[in-house]
């Protein structure tokens, strides 16, 4: 399932980002949809196109973005810090022998 998932994020983000490429800005970006008057759509109608399949990508990308931190999580125990620090300190640290010289037992 992940797999899957991802593999259809990263084409909407290969869609979203050549989306992004054809609009144009201010400047003129591209070239494309130029000031001709004939031609398949408008400059305001390729505009709202692609303003359009900017949302959708961008939303489904999102969609994606959250279902597979969804699916990161769902294998993993939830545990806290806290709980892991206080387990470490609340078990005894082992016996330690005296540091000093050894002392004879008598012969």
């Amino acid at each position: 399932m992940t797999t899957i998932l991802l593999t259809i994020h990263i084409i909407i983000a290969l869609a979203l980002v050549g989306t992004v490429l054809l609009q144009r800005n201010e400047g003129g970006g591209l070239g494309i949809g130029g000031s001709s008057g004939g031609g398949f759509m408008t400059a305001r109608g390729t505009a709202n196109l692609l303003t359009r399949t900017t949302a959708i990508l961008a939303a489904l990308f999102f969609a994606t973005s959250i279902g597979l931190a969804i699916l990161a999580g769902a294998g993993s125990e939830q545990t806290s810090i806290v709980d892991e620090v206080l387990s470490s300190t609340a078990t005894p640290a082992p016996a330690s022998e005296p540091s000093g010289p050894a002392v004879p037992t008598g012969n």
